[in-house]
């Protein structure tokens, strides 16, 4: 595998220079089909490569691996930053970026997403309101309530009305759009959680409502706390969901 950081130009929705890291196959022939792998709110771009071993557990997938710097975005277009536009930076510029230099399958059933934590909420989140762009999301520790990541003290809860304004509007709420989708549009879901993790309810309120709406998923939870070492574990059974998904 080859893995590469690659600097954008600031022609894009943020306005200025970003970065991504890649993870691509030497061997194997396009066009290959594209996991978008989102990092957690105190990270980068970087931080999938330096905490597990990712790379590793790609390397005899014909897969290649797109991991963006989402800074502390929520993967949304903020209410009150004109230049923290990354919802669009991502389906638009990023996507649109790596179709043209890298030899993609540059369609639906060639596009997965998946992410931890904040990049829990930002791969379903995605994946639901552009469902015609990525056929599966996968979540690990999802905030995926993020109405409830407001006042968790003052600081977050400034940077919470700044992006979303006073509240959470249904385009950016998952369960909203989770009954929203039309059924012939919903992409595969997959999500995990530790039974110790601070967003366990979270993930289980998920878990009812889509058994609830009779709606096919994947979720698991284990004994494990939101941390580096039970991602590492989890990311290898959900880059197996991704794999059969998108038929690699």
């Amino acid at each position: 595998m080859a893995l590469c950081e690659v600097r954008l130009s600031a022609q894009n929705a943020l306005q200025r220079m970003t970065s991504f890291m890649a993870v691509i196959p030497e061997k194997t022939v396009g066009p290959l089909p594209v996991l978008y792998l989102l990092h957690g709110l105190s990270d980068d771009h970087t931080a999938w490569i330096r905490r597990t071993s990712i790379e590793r557990y790609a390397a005899e997938m014909p897969l290649i691996i797109v991991m963006p710097d989402g800074e502390r975005s929520w993967y949304t277009d903020a209410v009150s930053i004109p230049t923290s536009a990354f919802e669009t930076f991502i389906v638009r510029d990023l996507i649109s970026f790596v179709d043209a230099v890298f030899p993609t399958k540059a369609s639906r059933d060639g596009r997965a997403i998946a992410g931890l934590s904040m990049g829990g909420y930002g791969a379903f989140k995605l994946t639901l309101k552009h469902p015609d762009m990525f056929c599966a999301a996968a979540s690990l520790s999802g905030a995926l309530y993020v109405g409830r990541r407001f006042k968790v003290n003052e600081v977050r809860d400034q940077e919470m009305h700044l992006i979303f304004g006073d509240s959470v509007p249904e385009s950016e709420d998952v369960p909203n759009l989770i009954t929203s989708i039309e059924p012939e549009k919903r992409p595969a879901l997959w999500f995990d959680c530790g039974t110790e993790d601070f967003l366990i309810e979270d993930n289980r309120a998920l878990h009812k409502l889509l058994e609830d709406l009779g709606i096919p998923h994947h979720y698991s939870e284990r004994p494990g706390t939101h941390c580096w070492s039970y991602w590492d574990t989890v990311i290898q059974e959900a880059l197996n969901f991704i794999r059969k998904e998108l038929h690699v």
